[in-house]
């Protein structure tokens, strides 16, 4: 079988299957295994190409496949195995692999159903067919039933955090684990969590007496107290099991506490998983039901099963947790429907929809199994979608006042905050947040809040994934550390603990040093790219979750072989469900050869250096130049290879092109108009419409890269100091040249319980953000280059600028970089009430900062609010 869907709902007789993926039943007649489920593939095929064919091509098919079908099927099934067999394992079947895989095929494809004593309806159906292959059942599943222990590694490492939190409502929790089987799951969790002492009780569920009674084997060798039950799931209530344990109920306050809100504590498992059994269950309905009324209010429900659909299903839920890989293109959702469909497998979209509406996500995962076809399932991680009400309701409030710097309102009373809230008189409607705003919609619609919102922690907001906004960076970052020298802007900006700030995410680099050096109160971290934050909720679960050892590993290095155990294990509490999809995705990024800044739109500039290096045979001198001890010797080796990395053919050919400077170097268009501008002494004004400038020779570009780097190789020491170039040359920090964050006194400091408690991470346009932000409430604003992004014909930038005028508190500053030595919006900072400053300009020769990147660096002061 190919789930656990054996806790027998319902009381139908339905046949038995021939073939497929499932070798599970829904059956209950005597009829052989071969004709109904061979039709119903038939069936359903011949619908699927009648649409796209006329007669007589279904009934060619329906004569090909009947004649031919069940033969080509179990052959096809025959070599699938064998082929995965050989692939994964690489050994020779021993004799007794072969008689079990035997038997594995003989119940599912040639043993007819037959009635097994008393037994009937769906649980005489499920004996007739697991009686014979029951203790075989483990050993033949062991390719098809993916993502188990990555299920359970989700939900154990969600356990922990409670645990550690004090979130257990008694000592121990209780585990009822759904469709158990033969206990394969319980075992297994075995290698995340001391099953026996960490949890107070643990039951198994499940309708086939014959794989309860192996795993009431199982468990006896194991020497373990798990309660094996054979009953239905609809009808399984914990107080006919729990009477004798008393540390399996809660105290009498949290009955006292909970029981005001309606909730009956009494009796509740902290966790509930269901190994392939959703998609099995006919009326899977009143089982989702009894499982919300089990559950804790506290308590967790971890699902893996198969799955298809599509992306437009989806749209517009904001409560999925993200929608990365979760479609099926139109062939694999027929295919696999119908394949499924044949062993009484339900793929349709609306199990897992009807789950994801009853239950607040925390974790999503869309997987395919590649080793059979590509097969699509998903891990789900949930908990109650409400909760108490008057909690949910303070959790909006707390979160809608950190985004828009607001003074929190307290909590209506009662269920009042279901329907849509009016703004009170006193707060003006731009103060409230789009996470707010959002959440009221699903609330007063009877949906769960964002994802977002289930998170152990709460510094990620809410945004919308889909827009194209954030799709058009093609599902990656551009930048993989930040570019920007930290150690400038607190000499400049000389930033306390009592500061907020607004700053770009970038790499993320900069806002930790920040963190580290000064801790101010508050920082919003703002990207428009979701990747650019989903690498920064990477560092920080780092911080939080991991030793220095890892820490240094992952960011250090670049590289960690076992990144996605980390990842499972202790990473995924402390990241949103976005983030997380985005790094499962991406876990060769630590686990390959390369290193992880390879990777990222910044790692093609990082490659092209190393491969110009191997091509020419530099790497030696390369490697000296980053272990240079003193600056003499570091001339000397830059003057040998400066003709090879400063050559003009390859400048010509690769770095002056207008798709490497935005791929590579994440310069925009516009950004390179101010740059060709400077060169050609060309003034730039707001006022006068700007006609794109054209540099055909490339010369504006060949000498302001000229100006970047000399000064550099000149004036700063790679080995010792400058870890921004020491990091594009090597691919990796040394323990001596590295950002500040990544010593071992910042993570000391970075790994307290509450060292991140003031980070709040945007998704959207800094327009976005500042304009919901109450007045005068922001401190710093640090936008790094983004104003030479704007198009000066276009009256975004004077937009922009007038929204930090209104968040900034009087004599607040804002610090920004430029390309350009003169940029166009300096007066526009003017007319908006700023006064403006330029506190670093790079002439030919000299080095501003250790970076050198920008032409000038500018803090613009409030001097009068609009």
């Amino acid at each position: 079988m190919i789930g656990r869907g054996r806790m027998g709902v319902g009381s139908q007789e339905l046949p038995p299957p021939l073939f497929g993926p499932g070798y599970d039943p829904y059956m209950g007649t005597a009829r052989s295994h071969g004709t109904r489920a061979h039709e119903s593939l038939v069936a359903t095929l011949d619908m699927a190409i009648s649409g796209l064919f006329p007669s007589p091509f279904p009934s060619i098919l329906s004569f090909f496949t009947l004649s031919m079908g069940p033969l080509l099927v179990l052959a096809g099934l025959l070599l699938i195995v064998c082929a995965a067999l050989s692939s994964q394992c690489k050994i020779r079947l021993s004799y007794n692999q072969v008689i079990n895989f035997c038997t594995f095929f003989y119940s599912s494809f040639l043993k007819p159903h037959s009635k097994e004593g008393a037994l009937v309806g769906q649980q005489g159906a499920l004996e007739s067919f697991y009686k014979v292959q029951a203790n075989v059942y483990d050993e033949t599943r062991k390719l098809l039933l993916c993502g188990r222990e990555d299920m359970l590694a989700l939900a154990a490492a969600q356990l922990n955090f409670q645990a550690q939190q004090g979130l257990f409502r008694h000592s121990k929790p209780v585990w009822v684990d759904i469709g158990g089987g033969t206990g394969y799951n319980i075992e297994a969790m075995h290698a995340f969590l001391n099953v026996p002492d960490f949890f107070s009780a643990v039951f198994l569920v499940d309708l086939s007496p014959s794989l309860c009674g192996v795993a009431k084997r199982r468990f006896q060798r194991l020497g373990w107290d798990v309660k094996v039950v054979c009953q239905d799931a609809r009808t399984f209530r914990l107080e006919d099991h729990l009477e004798k344990l008393e540390d399996a109920k809660p105290a009498a306050r949290e009955l006292s506490e909970y029981a005001s809100a309606g909730i009956n504590l009494v009796y509740k498992a902290d966790l509930i998983t269901m190994s392939y059994s959703l998609s099995m269950i006919p009326d899977y309905y009143t089982v989702v039901d009894s499982i919300v009324r089990l559950l804790a209010p506290t308590g967790l429900i971890g699902v893996v099963d198969f799955y298809v659909q599509s992306i437009v299903e989806t749209a517009g839920r904001n409560y999925v947790g993200g929608s990365l890989n979760r479609h099926v293109n139109w062939l694999g959702r027929v295919f696999w429907r119908a394949w499924f469909d044949c062993d009484r497998v339900s793929l349709e979209g609306a199990r897992r929809d009807y789950l994801e509406y009853r239950f607040g996500t925390k974790k999503i995962l869309d997987q395919r199994n590649y080793l059979l076809g590509g097969i699509p399932y998903y891990i789900f991680i949930g908990c109650h979608c409400q909760g108490v009400f008057a909690r949910s309701q303070d959790l909006l409030e707390t979160v809608d006042a950190s985004c828009t710097e607001s003074p929190q309102i307290m909590p209506a009373k009662g269920h009042e905050f279901l329907l849509p809230l009016l703004p009170q008189p006193a707060i003006a409607l731009e103060t409230r947040s789009k996470a707010y705003e959002s959440a009221i919609i699903n609330l007063s619609s009877n949906l769960p809040l964002p994802s977002t919102y289930y998170q152990s922690h709460q510094a990620r907001i809410y945004y919308d994934e889909l827009l194209e906004k954030h799709t058009q960076f093609n599902g990656d970052y551009l930048y993989s550390f930040t570019w920007e020298d930290p150690r400038v802007d607190q000499r400049l900006l000389q930033i306390s603990d009592n500061d907020t700030i607004l700053c770009l995410t970038s790499g993320g680099d900069n806002l930790l040093e920040y963190l580290v050096t000064a801790n101010p109160r508050r920082i919003h971290a703002v990207d428009l790219n979701p990747n650019q934050n989903h690498l920064l909720e990477l560092k920080v679960a780092a911080f939080q979750a991991l030793p220095y050892c890892d820490v240094w590993k992952m960011f250090g290095e670049g590289q960690h072989p076992d990144f996605r155990r980390l990842l499972l294990d202790q990473l995924s509490p402390h990241m949103s469900s976005q983030a997380f999809q985005f790094w499962a995705k991406h876990v060769d990024r630590f686990t390959s050869s390369t290193s992880f800044y390879d990777y990222g739109g910044s790692g093609h500039a990082i490659r092209l250096v190393r491969s110009l290096a191997w091509l020419s045979g530099l790497r030696h001198e390369i490697q000296k130049l980053c272990t240079s001890k003193t600056r003499n010797e570091q001339r000397e080796i830059w003057s040998r290879i400066r003709p090879m990395i400063l050559s003009r053919t390859l400048h010509w050919a690769l770095v002056g092109t207008e798709w490497f400077l935005w791929k590579a170097a994440g310069v925009p268009a516009a950004q390179r108009q101010l740059i060709i501008r400077d060169a050609m002494d060309i003034p730039c004004q707001q006022d006068s419409r700007h006609e794109k400038v054209s540099d055909t020779t490339g010369e504006a570009m060949w000498d302001y890269i000229l100006n970047t780097l000399d000064p550099v190789a000149q004036n700063t020491l790679l080995s010792d100091e400058n870890y921004h170039y020491l990091l594009t040359l090597t691919g990796h920090y040394t323990r001596r040249c590295h950002p500040f964050y990544l010593g071992p006194k910042a993570h000391r400091k970075l790994s307290q319980p509450h060292a991140f408690a003031g980070l709040r991470i945007h998704t959207d346009e800094i327009n976005e953000i500042i304009q919901r932000f109450k007045p005068s409430t922001l401190t710093i604003a640090i936008i790094m280059d983004s104003m030479d992004w704007f198009d000066p014909n276009t009256t975004a930038a004077s937009n922009q600028v007038g929204a930090l005028n209104r968040a900034l508190k009087p004599n607040g500053k804002v610090l920004l970089r430029s390309a350009g030595l003169k940029p166009w919006y300096v007066t526009v900072f003017e007319k908006h009430g700023f006064s403006t400053k330029r506190v670093a300009a790079r002439l030919p020769g000299m080095c501003v900062d250790r970076v050198n990147m920008y032409a000038s660096t500018w803090i613009m002061s409030k001097i009068e609010n609009l």
